[in-house]
Formats: structure tokens, sequence, C-alpha cells
């Protein structure tokens, strides 16, 4: 059974990373192998020979994955079939619906999630399958704190939306924001409108339903919370163990517990649940007990009826499915409610269920309910830490035994006796520490290939971070959050403020363990060979005693610890022009050396500097950057900048921005070298040049466009051009000066393919074999502009764009281009 639980787990696995889901053929050709493979296990089975029952196990095993990825298949078969047709994007449609989930309230509006009533947008658009669930935004146009109105989950309104596809920005190494819309059934996301903005209106009465009263709840807990910490700089973490909404954590919190590895105690976690389940669970055993005195009221002996056991069980299944209501049944609360469902049952029933086999139904069950739980990190760190942790215990299983005393006589004097009870109380004192440190040891080293993957660093100071992290959030903390949510106003108050003060106490721990910068392991994402082989290595060191060569299991990590160089060979250069959305943000790799040219929008539109420039860096292997190009002032350019400074180390700032910007400021505070782009500027790296082209040296033009940075990249066989939001007369001047200084293979295309770059004189200079647009999908300002589009296309030249091919990489293989498009060599069945 266990063999056939996960065997359907993997075949929900292998659909995901499908680029299609299956047509006709793969269908059929499925359903013929599962037939043989059942029919092979039931002739296998009927046969003594042990080799042949291997073979029925394998066939099993292949049966249960097939019916796991048609499983998968037809559940994103029916979820991607409700779609918004391409012509209705962008256009006013009137829907009326109510709102689900917490909406998040930041400083430019609030973001929520909106239930459509589908029969009527079917009637009003004549679309036949209508997204049922939506994703709004709602700006603060004002900026009037009051001016928005309160949104609460089941509230009923009619909106005036503009609505597009789910679209995402696909980048190398960053994670893909399309598989999380999908999971969360968001088949369309958009915005309330201007003209609905001022004539929205509530409609009367309440949605109804078990998810709603539940998400209403937390929405009340949420705003006790928010009243009673107020700008408490630790309020997000309390209320993060409350509900289960990260929303408000702080980007110092966030940043805190990621370098310390203990960014999984913010959420509510299976560990939380299991303890929270456990305590409500003895308690019920002991006042079940007790129920006895009440006897002579009830006529009735409880617990000779039902034993104390069954109802200690049972209220710890209870309490974990009302926890992991309050936490949004996230993946790790799901995992913990299904394992002590699942020992509940057992228990019940007078079953005895191996931890395996627990750990199997759990599995199952969470993706029998969610199959695209497998793209998130949850999943992978909560499931493989338990995996962990059953396997180094399940090898250090040991019989205690009870102390034997000669002719079976405990000793007489007391000293003798007070000197056997220390003795035990120390001996099992350090069976349970050292069963502590196994088991810390064991989750620290499964999930480090995990966390290499999906965090692109491991923290070295994790396991002592989290030695008195772990218990100090589960026994105080999260105790003391939930007296909070049991007690009435204003009595909870005591309780979330001194959960909070716990929280500042370990934000002070965690804050002076932390300091040195080699407290953190940065490594580039693994590859799926180096990936599998950390994975087998962690397996053979968890292995008991006694498993062969177990001594040579770390050799495994080395593809993980140590990569080979990730940057091109000598003399060449590598261009990633990432898909930002409208902005610019471009790497150039040479052998030893890192450029990255503009940052992309920061916290005043998307915050890609902090979402994606900085986690693809990481992920990439880049650990510095020896310059960091701004080319102008402009925020779709620089808005990114300061994530940058703040997780990279920079050596030199070179941008075209007036002296009282402040990133030249932040710049020096980060330990950069700031110089102003100035055209004769050369260097060289790894056999590669770099010259800026414009602007002139002295004071800067006032038009913003026109201090845009130009630098030219040029190696043998390869040169690119990097334009930023250069505009028409700036160009004029460049053709004018130099003509043949710009020609280059690669051209980043200027100010996104506006109308006000890219003239002819211009692109017959430069006379490009591929065009990179970076522009973001549906962009207000439609670039690329139409008529400059059909410039490039007209040349013959090899165009790419962000919105529609993602990430794109240039690299010169032996004097020809190789062009990389993301969303062609990374394609997923979801991707639009």
């Amino acid at each position: 059974m266990r063999a056939v639980l996960c065997g359907f787990a993997l075949g929900v696995f292998v659909l995901q990373q499908q680029p299609a889901l299956p047509g006709a053929l793969a269908w059929s050709v499925s359903a013929l192998l599962f037939v043989a493979a059942v029919a092979f296990a039931r002739w296998v089975f009927r046969r003594e020979a042990r080799w042949l029952r291997r073979a029925g196990f394998c066939a099993i095993v292949v049966g249960a994955a097939l019916v796991g990825f048609g499983y998968a298949a037809m559940r994103a078969e029916v979820r991607l079939r409700d779609a918004l047709p391409v012509s209705w994007e962008g256009r006013d449609i009137e829907l009326a619906g109510h709102i689900r989930g917490l909406p998040v309230r930041d400083a430019n509006g609030v973001r929520f999630l909106f239930a459509v009533d589908t029969d009527e947008a079917r009637r009003t658009t004549g679309i036949p399958h209508f997204p049922p669930t939506i994703q709004l935004t709602w700006i603060d146009r004002t900026r009037a704190p009051a001016a928005l109105p309160l949104l609460a989950p089941g509230d009923r309104w009619r909106l005036i939306v503009r609505l597009k596809r789910p679209h995402g920005n696909a980048n190398f190494g960053v994670r893909d924001p399309e598989a999380a819309l999908l999971a969360r059934n968001v088949r369309a996301t958009g915005y309330v409108s201007a003209a609905s903005a001022a004539g929205a209106r509530r409609l009367p009465g309440r949605a109804s339903g078990v998810g709603l009263t539940i998400d209403r709840w937390r929405f009340a807990l949420r705003a006790r919370i928010d009243t009673v910490l107020a700008e408490a700089p630790h309020r997000g973490i309390v209320t993060a163990l409350a509900v289960g909404a990260q929303d408000a954590v702080s980007a110092e919190d966030w940043l805190l517990m990621r370098n310390t590895g203990t960014s999984h105690l913010i959420a509510i976690s299976g560990l939380h649940i299991g303890l929270v389940a456990g305590l409500c669970a003895a308690l019920a055993g002991w006042l079940w007990r007790r129920s006895c005195f009440l006897a002579r009221v009830t006529r009735r002996d409880w617990p000779l009826i039902v034993p104390a056991q069954i109802v200690a069980a049972l209220a710890g299944a209870a309490v974990a499915a009302f926890y992991a209501a309050l936490a949004g049944f996230n993946v790790p609360a799901q995992r913990a409610l299904w394992m002590l469902t699942v020992v509940s049952i057992a228990f019940v029933s007078g079953r005895s269920v191996a931890p395996s086999m627990v750990l199997a139904w759990a599995l199952s069950i969470v993706l029998l309910a969610d199959p695209w739980a497998v793209v998130t990190p949850g999943f992978w760190l909560s499931f493989c830490a338990v995996a962990a942790i059953l396997l180094v215990v399940h090898g250090h299983l040991r019989v205690r035994a009870e102390p034997q005393w000669e002719d079976d006589e405990p000793p007489r004097s007391r000293v003798s006796r007070a000197f056997a009870v220390v003795r035990r109380r120390l001996m099992r004192l350090r069976e349970r520490l050292l069963s502590a440190a196994r088991v810390q040891y064991a989750v620290t080293l499964g999930l480090a290939p995990l966390t290499v993957y999906w965090f692109s660093q491991i923290p070295l100071i994790g396991p002592f971070a989290n030695a008195f992290a772990i218990p100090w959030v589960s026994v105080l903390v999260t105790p003391t959050v939930l007296v909070g949510v049991v007690l009435p106003a204003p009595l909870d108050a005591w309780a979330f403020r001194a959960a909070h003060a716990l929280v500042e106490a370990l934000a002070a721990a965690l804050q002076a363990l932390s300091g040195p910068a080699w407290t953190i392991w940065r490594l580039p994402q693994p590859d799926t060979w180096a990936l599998s082989a950390a994975a087998l290595g962690v397996v053979w060191c968890l292995m008991p005693r006694g498993w062969p060569l177990r001594w040579a299991a770390p050799l495994t990590w080395l593809p993980l610890l140590m990569p080979p160089p990730a940057g091109p060979s000598a003399g060449t250069f590598r261009v990633t022009a990432l898909d930002i959305g409208q902005g610019m943000s471009v790497l150039i790799e040479t052998a030893h050396h890192a450029l990255l040219f503009d940052t992309g929008p920061g916290p005043e539109s998307t915050h890609a500097g902090e979402r994606i420039v900085v986690p693809f860096l990481q992920a990439n292997g880049v650990r510095s950057l020896d310059a960091l190009v701004i080319s102008h002032a402009d925020s779709d350019h620089a808005g990114g900048a300061d994530a940058v400074l703040q997780a990279i180390p920079v050596r030199q700032l070179l941008a075209g921005l007036p002296p009282s910007n402040r990133l030249w400021g932040a710049a020096s505070r980060a330990g950069a070298d700031t110089l102003r782009c100035a055209a004769g500027q050369r260097w060289q790296w790894d056999g590669v040049e770099f010259t800026t082209l414009w602007p002139d040296p002295g004071p800067l033009p006032k038009v913003s466009n026109a201090q845009s940075c130009v630098l030219r990249v040029v190696a043998p066989g390869i040169s690119a051009l990097l334009t930023g939001d250069v505009d028409a007369p700036s160009e004029r001047v460049l053709v004018a000066r130099a003509r043949d200084a710009l020609r280059a293979q690669v051209l980043v295309v200027p100010h996104h393919g506006s109308k006000s770059s890219s003239t002819e004189p211009f692109l017959d200079s430069i006379d490009p074999l591929i065009a990179v647009f970076q522009v973001g999908y549906l962009n207000r300002y439609h670039h690329p502009n139409p008529s400059v589009w059909a410039r490039y296309a007209a040349r013959n030249i090899e165009l790419t764009r962000s919105d529609r091919d993602g990430a794109v990489r240039i690299d010169s293989n032996g004097g020809a281009l190789v062009l990389e498009r993301y969303r062609e060599t990374h394609r997923r069945y979801w991707m639009d």
C-alpha cells in the first residue's frame, strides 16, 4: 500500500513537469500501459519466484504513477478550462461577487480575491467558462487612509474591473508566479478601474459557507491584533502565528529569519499544529478521566464507556483541524492535520500503522486535494523534514532496559535509592538530548539541498539558531498567541502583547547570532543531477550504523557544494535580459566578472528588484557585482537598486544620475565606489572590452531619458549595446559622432520600443542580429509601439520580448550566437 501511495504522488509530480497536457494519443498509451501493468502484476503474484514478485512490485508502482498522472491531468484540464479570452483583456467588465480570503492592504491600495457570480458573468459577457475566482487590486489614488472601503470576507460587491489572463514573470532560477496562481485557482487578474472606484456598490447580504465563516474569524482576529499591537515592529509575526497571514511580516523580519534558517517558524507549521493538538489531547484525556466524579449526576461512568485515550485522540484531531483552518490550510498544516487524522483513526479502530504509512497517506491526501502543491517550497520542506526525522529515529530505536539490582531487590539505603533516582533521570535527560540532537541533525542535513534549490543559501548557524528558536516559539510564543485567540477582548490584549515581547526577545537573540557574513553560505541553484546526487547522499548519511560506506556519502554532495564555474569562457560574455515587467534589468557576465545594467522597478511599483533581480542573481551564483550601472533615474530602471545594494556586495556604482540623487549616498554606505557615466570610459575584463558611449562629460541633459547611460560590450565574435531609455536626439548625436562604434550583434532596444527612440539611422548603424524588448505584459504605455516593432521586423532581426518569451539568455558559442528563451526551454502546461 505504501508503494501505491508513493507511486500516485510520483505521477502527480511528473505531470507538473510537462510542457503540455496529454493529448488523445498520450491518454491511449497511458491506458494501455496501466492495463498491462495491472495484468502483469496479477500474473506475477500468482507465481512463487521472488525476483518475479519484485517485478510485480515495480509494475504496481508504475500503475499507481499512471493513475496519479491521469488524475492530475484531468484536474488541470478542468481548471484551465476556466479562462478569460484574449479579446476580453483590458476591457471594462461589470461583475458581481463576494470577497474571499483575507484582503491585503498596503500603501498603494488593497489586493483581494473576488469570487465571481459566474451565472451573471456568463449572461453579460457570453463567455461560457468565465473564471470563478479572480485576483483584484483596488488602488488608492487619493492616498487618503479612509479612501478605500473596508473589504471583509463574504461581503458582496458590484465592481467594474479590467482583467488580463494569469501572466507572471518568467526567469531563470526564480519561482514561477503563474504556477502559484493556478494552484489558488486564480484564472484572471486585474484591478478595479477608475470608473468603478467612485461608483462601486456594496450589495445587500453576505455570502455564506464554512470557508467564508473561517475567513471572517481570521479577518476579525487579524484586525484585533492590528488594533492591540498597532505599530509594534514584530506585529506581522504574531499575526502569522495566529491566523497564518504573512503579508504583515516586515522585510527586516523575513531577512533575519532567512539568514538564520528559522523562517519556517513564522508560519503555522506542522510542528505548531502537532504541539497544540498534543496539549489539547492531554487536557481532554485528563478531564475525561475525572468525569467519573459526575457519575452521580449523569448516572453514567463515562470513562468506562469510552476510554480516555480515544477521547484524547479525537479531541487532538479536532483541535488540529481548527488550527489548520486558522492557518488557511497551507501545505505544512495539511500534512500535520492528515497525519494526525490517520493516526487517530487507526488508534480508535484498534489498528497499528507504521509511521512511513502515515506519511504516505498524508502525502496522497494532500495531492488529491491540491495536485499543484508539488510546485511550492512548503510541500517539499515539510514532507522531507518529516521523512528525515522518521528515517533517523527508526535507525536509532532502542529498548530501554530498567536498572537491575542484585538479588532482584532494590537497595535499602536511602542514599543509594536517591542516587539511583538521580542517575535514572540523568540518563533519561541524556537520551532526550541525544534524540533531539539526532532530529536536528536529520532536519538540517535533509533540508540543506532543498534550501539551496529554493533559496540559494545554507544558513550555517541554522542548527544553533533552531536549537533555541524552535522550543522558544513552540513552547512559549505559540501557546501565548493561542491564549489571545481564545480570550475575549480586552483580556486578549495581554496575551498578544506578551507574545510580541517574546518574539522581540527572540529577534534580538537571532540578530546577535547572525552578525558575521560567513554565517550564510551562498550557492547557485543546483541542476537536476546535482540535486538528485545530494538527495541520495542525505538518505545515505541518515541510514543506521552499519550501513555500507556511510563515510563516503558526503562525496555525493560535491556537485552541490562545489559547482563548476557558471560564467562563460574567457574572451566571451553572456547577456541575460530579465523579465521584470515594464522596466529594464540586464546581467552581463564574463569569465570572472559580472555587471548589472539597471535593476527594474522598486517598492513604488512591483518590487521587481526584491522579488526577481536579487533572487535571480543569487540563484545563478552571482555572489558580488563588479559594477552596477543605473542608466538614469526613472523608477522602472533604478527602483530596485536599494534591494540589490542591500543583498549583494557591489564594488562600483556607475550611473547617469544627478548629483542630488539619493542612490549615490546609498551606494557609498554599502561600500561601493561611485562614478558618473561619461562617454569615453573604457575598461576590460577577461578579454572583454566595455565602453561608455553616452552621456557626454559635464552637466547632464535636462531630459531624464537623455541622461541614460549607453554601454557597448565587445568580445571576439560578439558585441552588445545597452541603451537604457536614450531618446531620438541622443541617437542622432551618437550616429553623427561615431557610426561604426555603434555596431553590435545584440541590441537591448532603447526605451522598451517607444516611438521616441529606435530611429532608422540608429538601427542602420547598429545592424543587430538580435533585438531584445523588455516590456510588461499589457503595459499601460502600449510598448512596443507597433510601428517600431515593424521597423525591426522589416530588417529580419531576431526579435524577443519579455512579455511573450520571458527572460532571454544570449551566449557566444564559437562565434555563433545562441539564443535561449525561458518560456521555450522551461515551458510548463500552465504558461499562457
